[in-house]
């Protein structure tokens, strides 16, 4: 399961430097001028993991293979996006197809890098983009309620009240410059919100991208706080990615720094995505597996193979540190650590699971 992040922003906010770092690569252009990304990038990056060589020690497995998560570099937006201003419609389209939003807000000073609005404000940054993703929903959710107002008369008016009050309520939230996300939706209506790909019901985190000391003090505010904004300088990050592992961590410790900005962003947004990881630990290869939260035993299984949620008896299921502690599988199952879950299970994040499916 691979989701994608799609990292949005006004231009010249540093998207693609940040990009380019994510992936290791030059593959996004980062020049100093709007608009130098036409067409998305799409790099995929490894989630950061140390479970992994821990397990694999103990296994002494062959290979590691970490689970991923897509990251896709969409041209900066301006004011009047949603009205088809500097190819607006098109990168609108771009934001539909992610599955989340990371946000990028300039909050670094730097003269020779043009702003759009000619001045650092992280706030009204967030705000330009925040409208025109709001605007562009106001638009679709008009023509919705629009079509289940004609729908809602005569013999098929009981089928469409329900939906005519959602979205009254939608198209009133968004008329207040408010997102759809904050909203609260049961069951049925969250199926009708997913027939209408709002941009602002994909969950979305803020990056402030800052100077080199900076860490606070960027005068940013938003409806999910505190939590849903990461800081990071993407110059930084930059220079630490044409770096080898062993010069990256040593100008990481001269920085003061614990993990890298990126490994911060990438968490995050795996966080923000409502993803957990299990793992499978064997000699040939221990492994990561990405499932969402609140996911079922076959489900899980299924990940790994389609044919196995079919197939799923039974599994074998282990936190990973009593499988480091207690020295794996062979060993495992002699302390009472180890438990045979059913198909109503649910997986936890740090699981190391053994399947058991009948052919």
């Amino acid at each position: 399961m691979s989701l994608s992040v799609g990292i949005v922003g006004l231009p010249n906010v540093g998207k693609s430097t940040l990009f380019n770092a994510l992936t290791r690569s030059k593959q996004a252009d980062a020049q100093n001028y709007p608009f130098c990304t036409i067409n998305p990038n799409v790099g995929v990056v490894e989630v950061p993991d140390a479970r992994l060589q821990k397990l694999a020690e103990v296994s002494k497995s062959q290979k590691i293979i970490p689970t991923v998560i897509e990251f896709v570099d969409i041209a900066g937006l301006v004011k009047g996006a949603s009205e088809g201003e500097g190819l607006g419609n098109k990168f609108l389209s771009h934001i539909r197809e992610v599955d989340a939003i990371a946000q990028v807000v300039r909050s670094f000073s730097d003269s020779n890098v043009a702003h759009v609005n000619n001045k650092v404000n992280p706030q009204e940054d967030a705000d330009v983009i925040n409208l025109e993703l709001v605007l562009a929903d106001l638009q679709t959710a008009k023509k919705k309620l629009d079509t289940v107002k004609r729908n809602a008369k005569g013999a098929a008016a009981k089928d469409f009240e329900k939906q005519l009050g959602l979205f009254v309520r939608v198209e009133a939230q968004l008329q207040a410059g408010k997102p759809a996300r904050d909203l609260e939706y049961n069951e049925d209506e969250t199926l009708w919100m997913k027939e209408l790909y709002l941009l602002t019901m994909k969950p979305m985190l803020y990056v402030v991208n800052t100077d080199e000391q900076q860490t606070s003090d960027f005068g940013l505010q938003t409806s999910g706080g505190n939590e849903n904004i990461i800081t990071i300088c993407a110059k930084v990050e930059a220079e630490l990615a044409d770096l080898t592992s062993e010069e990256a961590k040593q100008y990481l410790q001269e920085l003061g720094m614990m993990e890298t900005g990126l490994d911060k962003l990438i968490t995050a947004s795996y966080k923000l995505l409502d993803l957990i990881t299990f793992l499978t630990s064997g000699e040939p290869e221990t492994r990561a597996w990405t499932v969402k939260k609140g996911a079922k035993a076959p489900e899980a299984a299924g990940v790994i193979h389609t044919d196995f949620i079919k197939g799923f008896v039974k599994a074998d299921v282990v936190n990973w540190q009593d499988f480091v502690q207690y020295g794996g599988w062979s060993k495992i199952k002699e302390t009472g650590k180890m438990r045979l879950e059913g198909k109503d299970y649910t997986v936890q994040d740090g699981d190391v699971c053994y399947f058991h499916i009948s052919s």
